[in-house]
């Protein structure tokens, strides 16, 4: 009986795809990469052509000593690993481990784990694409070259631990240019006047728009109050009428599928997640669920792509579910949507659920609350960009007094279209309501408002608003933006607060002595055709070694002047009013491997070392000691009691200094947009008040 082995990154996925196949098939798999540069030195081989020198990664022995004994039992051979560059990378390392010639017919890829996709793929087998896998080694050999060259320079210069990256160095200085901006800011004055006129019952707003000047119409920008003082005047002098009236339809036509950096942008700002949190969720869904009566499933497709191609069978099963759903007139016939960038690659379809009919309720109770919210927002998301568009009836009125113009615009629903569906995540547009008027109307004055306002700075930017901007600038690409993200934050050089990012001080210095001697490496455009080669290689185009050596020897330049101009500069220890109990010292913050502590300057001959916690004046309710503030080793705050761990007292939200007023307990407060929610810690009570921001 011919035996074929199949091998996968992970066991959630090898799982999966064994139910698909037969006896005659075995799934085993790799747990990510087998090989890749050493921890310990470079790795590349800077006189030899940069010739990497791959090492077995640590730890990995068993797991490659199982896959070579099932390799000599097997008849074929199929690499199943995901269908990118990584994935490539990671087959063509296999290939090496397992002797296997990379030009035989081994490599099989799937954009879904289905039971067709997968009895296809083995159908059609390929050789490994050369192409792929030299543009993943030219990225991580330029990863590399920055990382390992820069990184001992600001060791000895700035402090030990600190890195630079070549891609999360871009990212660090669009946060720290933000940040500049914002500082750097001059509020400007502007004034805007609204009118509210009353027809009837009803009343309705317009807006000032400028003046008729010479039989033409001027915006007019009104700066200060005098200017605005003065055409107020004139309105007083002269009556309001109906100018002209405009009635249209509005067309609404609804969103792509999501691709990888608008599922983790939606994900970010709808759900609350973080871009790794939204990648780890859409990696379990893809990999596979058990979904009660079917096993395990692969619910959506590869969720690492920049396309927004849809197969014609998912189109066509999309259109069948919502005209028996929702009706005909809410089917938009088969809606595709075009690649619309040159850096678009187009190699995979765009996120969506693999089965139309598992709709978010009906595997509701097989998926945790985090993968529901997920594949719910997917799954609308793909559903109604299927859909037609949403119309709208729009009324657009100008109105004159004198010669000066105020202007207003109304508009109904007048079909939701996909809104229909997609109103869950997507709030629909309100309706602005203008009551009956006739040209040459004369209207009466409710009230005239003038505003005075003041230009507003730049957001610092979010998760969402950074990998928006990146993807624009072609700063990385799919699968890159959340490591990024991640890097970044875990290097300290920028942290989040209230979810927007701020550059730390030693981000800012970092910043600057990189804008000083790496103006490339941090170079928006620079990087944007970085990336533009590395598809090229991709596309078979251009040679990978070629790349790495004309960036390296721009590189090395930069690099010589930095080892002999680059200042040392030293980063003073922050002091605290903590008195050192051994020594009486007063102790100063660290940075180490997992954070911030706190420790004694005396060292070496005081090695007294504690957590850096925050009191929060709040006494414990178990044992009378201080609630201070703490942080998990993912980062996220939590209350606990500094007697810990004698008393282990712990909450995810604040106490506050006051008793539940019910059963006696502790309140803890939870803030959100609309206030402030305050409950009782005991969770057989159910007091709980709302307190309005301030």
């Amino acid at each position: 009986m011919q035996k074929n082995l199949v091998i996968v990154e992970s066991p959630a996925k090898a799982k999966t795809i064994g139910k698909f196949l037969g006896k005659n098939y075995k799934v085993k798999a790799s747990v990510g990469h087998v090989r890749d540069l050493p921890k310990s030195d470079l790795g590349v081989d800077i006189e030899n052509n940069f010739e990497p020198k791959y090492i077995t990664i640590r730890g990995k022995g068993p797991i490659i000593k199982e896959l070579k004994d099932e390799a000599k039992k097997s008849d074929n051979i199929y690499l199943a690993t995901d269908p990118d560059r990584e994935g490539e990378a990671i087959s063509w390392h296999l290939a090496h481990l397992l002797n296997i010639d990379e030009k035989e017919p081994v490599r099989i890829e799937f954009n879904e784990i289905t039971k067709s996709a997968i009895q296809q793929s083995v159908k059609k087998p390929r050789p490994i694409n050369i192409d792929l896998v030299d543009a993943q080694q030219a990225r991580r050999i330029l990863d590399r070259l920055v990382g390992y060259k820069i990184s001992p320079l600001l060791w000895k210069k700035i402090r030990k631990g600190l890195s630079a990256g070549r891609v999360q160095s871009v990212a660090v200085k669009l946060i720290c240019d933000r940040e500049k901006e914002i500082k750097g800011f001059i509020p400007q004055e502007y004034w805007t006047i609204k009118a509210i006129f009353l027809k009837g019952k009803d009343s309705f707003e317009a807006n000032f728009y400028g003046e008729l000047k010479d039989g033409k119409e001027r915006k007019l920008e009104l700066k200060n109050k005098e200017e605005t003082d003065n055409i107020l005047k004139e309105l007083k002098k002269d009556e309001f009428y109906v100018k002209e009236i405009k009635a249209g339809t509005k067309k609404r036509n609804p969103y792509p599928p999501y691709i990888t950096s608008t599922l983790q942008q939606d994900a970010t700002k709808k759900l609350g997640f973080s871009t790794k949190k939204a990648m780890i969720i859409a990696q379990q869904l893809y990999e596979g669920i058990e979904i009660k009566g079917e096993g395990f499933v692969g619910l959506i497709t590869y969720m690492r792509t920049d396309s927004t191609r849809i197969s014609e069978e998912a189109i066509k099963s999309a259109d069948d579910y919502i005209v028996k759903e929702y009706g005909k007139e809410y089917s938009s016939g088969g809606r595709r949507f075009h690649k619309n960038s040159k850096e678009v690659q187009d190699a995979h379809e765009s996120i969506r659920p693999t089965h139309i009919l598992r709709t978010p309720n009906t595997i509701k109770d097989s998926l945790t609350a985090d993968q529901y919210k997920l594949y719910k927002m997917i799954w609308n998301r793909f559903v109604s960009s299927q859909m037609s568009a949403a119309l709208y009836n729009t009324l657009s009125v100008k109105i004159n007094c004198g010669n000066y113009i105020f202007k207003a615009a109304g508009s109904i629903l007048k079909f939701d279209g996909f809104l229909k569906l997609y109103e869950s995540i997507d709030e629909k547009e309100r309706d602005t309501n203008i009551p009956p008027l006739d040209e040459g109307e004369r209207l009466n004055v409710k009230e005239i408002l003038p505003n005075q306002h003041f230009t507003q700075p730049p957001a610092q930017y979010t998760e969402a608003t950074l990998i928006k901007t990146m993807e624009e600038l072609g700063i990385g690409r799919p699968s890159t933006y959340s490591p990024i993200i991640s890097t970044i934050l875990s290097r300290e050089y920028v942290i989040l607060e209230r979810k927007y990012f701020k550059p730390t001080e030693l981000g800012i210095l970092v910043n600057d002595l990189m804008k000083e001697f790496f103006k490339d490496i941090i170079n928006e455009e620079f990087t944007a055709d970085m990336e533009e080669k590395l598809d090229k290689i991709a596309e078979g185009n251009y040679k990978w070694k070629k790349l790495v050596e004309d960036f390296y020897k721009e590189f090395k330049v930069s690099l010589d002047v930095a080892e002999k101009e680059m200042a040392e500069i030293e980063i003073k220890d922050e002091e605290t009013d903590i008195k050192c109990e051994k020594c009486g010292r007063n102790m100063v913050i660290k940075h180490g491997r997992y954070g911030k502590f706190l420790a004694c300057p005396g060292y070496p001959e005081c090695k007294n070392t504690k957590p850096l916690v925050k009191e929060i004046n709040v006494s414990c309710p178990l044992c009378g000691g201080k609630i201070v503030r703490r942080r998990s080793k993912k980062g996220r705050t939590f209350y606990g009691c500094s007697n810990f761990p004698n008393c282990n007292f712990l909450s995810w939200d604040e106490p506050i200094n006051e008793k539940c007023p019910k059963c006696g307990s502790v309140l803890v407060q939870k803030k959100n947009k609309n206030g402030i929610l305050i409950k009782c810690i005991n969770k057989d009570c159910d007091y709980v008040r709302h307190e309005n921001n301030k």
